[in-house]
């Protein structure tokens, strides 16, 4: 190539727009599911009070960050085989403790079982009450998870749904008789679906003890995880979480 084609050929390279930035060796890569108002898709790409804190984050600990919105089992495994990944919202467990490093918390989770408020014939106080009724769980969530624990069988009791709007609008339809939802969720999902928000009425407390957190994986570099945490705590200091949760989690 003739001295002057290259000198042209450099100077148009000089003067392209940089490539968007894709994770690679020190960048991240999150994995999440459906579970608005922490997490979704929408027309525009993932969406949520998780998503926008992990951006804040990684722009904070200058890491280069790609998002990917997954049915929970393929973000699972999407997590488990990639390296520099962060798998969220997770419920921080026993059971979950050795399998991840953790940075958080993100946010509290307070699990409750609802009705349709029209339905002033149906009590409960507690689960060994329930007789045939059925309650509605996220399949394989770690509500689903601790109801069967307890003895509650899925196909009886449990009557297992994709995602929280799923079940939502099956017990505003009468097709139901409860439905195990995180309390921010219902009040997010009837936004969604305009109704009153007292549309459903909590009737009994699952779970309020755990809190939802990002996971790395167990062999990711403790430098990171580090570096992570110390951003969360940054946007905890100077007020930047508590505007984020006010626009969400209200």
């Amino acid at each position: 190539m003739k001295r002057r084609s290259c000198l042209a050929l450099t100077a148009l390279l000089t003067a392209l727009p940089p490539a968007q930035a894709t994770p690679a060796g020190p960048g991240l890569f999150g994995f999440t599911e459906n579970l608005p108002p922490l997490n979704y898709l929408d027309a525009s790409g993932p969406q949520g009070f998780s998503v926008e804190l992990l951006r804040l984050m990684a722009d904070t600990a200058g890491l280069p960050l790609a998002l990917e919105v997954l049915p929970w089992q393929r973000a699972l495994q999407q997590a488990e085989s990639q390296a520099g990944s962060v798998l969220f919202s997770l419920t921080r467990t026993p059971e979950r403790e050795a399998q991840f490093q953790w940075v958080g918390p993100i946010a509290p989770r307070r699990v409750l079982l609802y009705k349709l408020a029209s339905r002033t014939e149906l009590r409960l106080n507690r689960l060994d009450e329930l007789g045939t009724a059925r309650i509605g769980v996220v399949r394989d969530s770690a509500a689903d998870r601790y109801l069967q624990s307890l003895g509650l069988k899925p196909g009886l009791q449990l009557e297992p749904a994709l995602d929280d709007a799923t079940n939502v609008r099956k017990l505003l339809a009468g097709r139901m008789e409860f439905a195990a939802l995180l309390d921010w969720a219902a009040t997010w999902n009837l936004r969604q679906l305009r109704r009153p928000e007292d549309a459903l009425q909590p009737v009994l407390e699952l779970e309020a003890s755990r809190a939802y957190w990002f996971g790395l994986r167990s062999d990711a570099d403790p430098g990171l995880v580090k570096r992570l945490q110390a951003a969360l705590d940054t946007l905890k200091r100077d007020g930047r979480y508590d505007k984020l949760r006010q626009r969400y989690l209200r």
